[in-house]
């Protein structure tokens, strides 16, 4: 008998903990937190555990997968690229580029593989139609943080260790343990907060687990986010409370903004946000009158038709409160890899643009180089030059996690070729003629690409692969760059290897100029998202500048740290103006496409709030869709529940465990009632994720109690008009007893 133990990052989740993971004869035998990790200093949640779950699932796909009249047949991998390369090149010779689309999905930001080289496919495809779940939960942070401060990714955190006040709105950090914003444990840093004498108050229109916690929760109605933020800027300003603090040399538009909210007084509001005006008033007043105060906001204020306009009025607050860029406030993390603000020229870039390029159905403007989800299934069905007729997914179920799946699965029918690259046959999937399986999680080496530049600390962290992959599976990464060949005309058989190698030397001449064939030589040990890796590092801001400086880092040095916890870079300090890329080298408080939408949210104000409306929600078991097959998950109370306050069920004749119809127009779900006073008065909750009940998925445990899909009572066309981000709260509903 050999045991052997192992390191692993868990990719489950954004709070990326650190896993101890014990090995017998080739088995996991046991797997808890990691108590030398930098990050989370052995702090596990439920789904850490179920990796072993998921790497023994007996329904992960192990082989690909070719549909031969309507039934998904086991195939060899050269007879998947075989069919493919029959297939896709002659569709785009006929139609056109553009004729083809990509989806890419969560999953993939926890494999560095797919997340370095999916932009390979894409590029080689080279079709506008891309898509990705950002559009279903972030791009609206990811567009105020990239105007206001230069880059997608440079996002205000709050300095937790540090802050006396914390103001969290839309969120519930306790379960998912931060959500852009990487911080395992919070529940242990919140606690901390309350034991030095800070405070920590919550708005959301349920008591969550984090409320349940706080020293205040306040409801607000679903939707209103907006209104309550401008309120409290503009009481702010007001009340003269208004000090940027350090910030002040590095900010413009104050003025701009002043004039922007002048209408929305706390008592112009109060009423469509459900909340008494002196409430916004003292919430805006303690946010100003303490020293190292933070405001967080996530989820709920994202996923609603003012996502953009809530997530920049955040970091408004933030910064005329004097936190931006503050200790105890809000700051910027400083990733080791991977971060454009910590490359090129400091405190100076090009910023964002939005809209180079629009979706031919609903003109729907580019945002981050993608296109909303929910315009994928027009896309599909309506007939014209540009039509898509051919699809890549990679690690993604948009059928049950957008709006109005029943639409897309039928548009996926309609197809002429779609390839999946995904470890399940799911609701999505099912549609493919072709399906390529990714290796386990345990299997893969990884570094976590985006969620250093989110976290609550600086760090480095590597994973090695807890066990072998099959020797006949080619990497993730491998598949990406055969897949980009064949959509690019190469015949087959195909080399990865040697079409890595050709790559990684063109992108080092791009980069590197005369100094291409040295980084070359400095990295020849290593091939695919491993030297991509290494050459970040050593290019990066703590970097060894290919041996310029000797005690920094490299990819050596962070895989020989993996045991003893990964290397810590420090607590988060403030970056201004360094770490900005806007053109002008200023904080831009007041990005025109901003104040302008908020006239639309002017008019807004004006309009009576709905009677009852449905919000989604995440456990801390079930954030995404392809956990509910996990046993270890799975098991317990029956989470996929409809929350409705007791003088709604009363109002609407629904019990406690009894069944309800909720409806939005023609379309309605079904779902098991719980009712519970967490809720707002006028508000239901269903969680996101659910429906397994479709037909053609092979997904076992989660077909045993599939839950009701809270996406089939949304519209696909309601959306952000800035981000594109779908509506998926705070939508008008009806509800009966089933």
């Amino acid at each position: 008998m050999t045991s052997t133990t192992h390191h692993r990052i868990c990719p489950l989740c954004e709070a990326c903990c650190g896993l101890e993971i014990k090995v017998t004869d080739g088995t996991v035998t046991s797997i808890k937190g990691h108590a030398q990790d930098v990050l989370s200093a052995g702090y596990i949640c439920p789904k850490g555990v179920a990796l072993k779950d998921l790497h023994e699932d007996p329904d992960r796909l192990r082989t690909p997968l070719i549909k031969r009249n309507g039934v998904h047949q086991a195939a060899t991998w050269e007879e998947a690229y075989a069919e493919i390369a029959k297939r896709l090149p002659p569709l785009l010779a006929a139609h056109g580029r553009n004729a083809s689309a990509v989806v890419i999905g969560n999953p993939a930001a926890h494999k560095i593989g797919l997340l370095t080289y999916f932009p390979k496919l894409a590029r080689a495809l080279g079709t506008k139609n891309v898509f990705s779940a950002s559009t279903l939960d972030q791009m609206p942070k990811q567009l105020a943080s990239g105007l206001m401060f230069g880059h997608w990714l440079s996002v205000a955190l709050p300095d937790i260790t540090h802050t006396q006040h914390l103001l969290v709105i839309g969120a519930n950090p306790l379960a998912s343990n931060g959500s852009m914003w990487t911080v395992p444990d919070f529940k242990g840093k919140a606690k901390a907060l309350q034991a030095r004498g800070g405070k920590l108050v919550v708005v959301d229109p349920r008591r969550t687990e984090t409320a349940a916690i706080a020293d205040a929760h306040h409801f607000i109605r679903p939707g209103a986010d907006v209104f309550l933020l401008a309120a409290m800027v503009h009481t702010l300003f007001a009340k003269q409370w208004v000090r940027l603090g350090a910030a002040a040399p590095w900010v413009q538009g104050l003025d701009a903004v002043a004039d922007a909210v002048r209408t929305f007084t706390p008592e112009a509001v109060a009423a469509r946000c459900g909340m008494d005006a002196e409430v916004i008033t003292q919430l805006a007043y303690d946010l100003a009158h303490t020293e190292r105060a933070a405001v967080y906001a996530r989820i709920g204020t994202c996923t609603q038709e003012y996502g953009t306009l809530a997530s920049w009025l955040v970091d408004v607050l933030n910064t005329l409160s004097g936190h931006l860029d503050q200790v105890g406030g809000v700051l910027f993390a400083k990733s080791a890899a991977f971060a454009s603000n910590t490359a090129g020229k400091p405190g100076l870039g090009k910023g964002v643009a939005t809209g180079r390029h629009t979706a031919r159905v609903s003109g729907a403007p580019e945002v981050y180089g993608e296109l909303p989800m929910t315009c994928l299934a027009e896309e599909i069905q309506t007939p014209g030059e540009g039509q898509v007729r051919a699809l890549i997914t990679v690690a993604t179920n948009p059928v049950l996690s957008s709006p109005n799946g029943e639409r897309l699965s039928q548009a996926l029918e309609q197809l002429d070729f779609m390839v999946s690259m995904d470890i399940y046959l799911n609701e999505t999937t099912r549609h493919a003629d072709v399906i390529l399986p990714g290796v386990s999680p345990l299997e893969d080496l990884h570094y976590d690409v985006a969620f250093p530049q989110l976290s609550w600390r600086n760090h480095a962290r590597y994973s090695a692969p807890v066990l072998p992959a099959p020797t006949d599976q080619p990497a993730e990464w491998q598949t990406l760059l055969t897949l980009a060949a064949i959509a690019q005309g190469q015949a087959l058989p195909l080399d990865a290897n040697a079409l890595d190698d050709a790559q990684f030397a063109d992108d080092a001449q791009r980069l590197f100029g005369p100094h291409a064939d040295a980084v070359v030589a400095a990295t020849k040990t290593y091939r695919g998202p491993q030297r991509l890796l290494d050459v970040a590092l050593r290019s990066g801001p703590y970097g060894d500048g290919f041996g310029q400086k000797p005690e920094g880092l490299n990819l050596a040095k962070v895989m020989a740290a993996s045991d003893s916890g990964g290397i810590d870079l420090g607590e988060l300090q403030p970056r201004l103006p360094e770490m900005l890329r806007t053109p002008s080298g200023k904080v831009e408080l007041a990005p025109p496409a901003l104040l302008q939408d908020l006239e639309r949210a002017t008019l807004d104000l004006r309009r009576p709030a709905p009677d009852l409306v449905i919000i989604g929600r995440r456990d801390v078991r079930t954030n995404n869709s392809w956990m509910h097959n996990l046993p270890v998950l799975a098991k317990g109370p029956f989470r996929c529940t409809a929350l409705v306050h007791p003088d709604d069920a009363a109002r609407y004749g629904v019990q406690d465990g009894g069944q309800a119809t909720l409806r939005n127009g023609t379309r309605s779900v079904q779902a098991q009632v719980h009712v519970s006073a967490e809720m707002m008065r006028g508000v239901v909750s269903l969680p996101h994720g659910w429906g397994h009940n479709l037909p053609g998925a092979q997904l076992r445990v989660a077909a045993e109690r599939p839950g009701a899909n809270l996406n089939t009572l949304l519209d696909e066309t309601l959306r952000d008009p800035l981000s594109g981000n779908a509506v998926l709260g705070g939508v008008a509903i009806t509800m009966e007893a089933a």
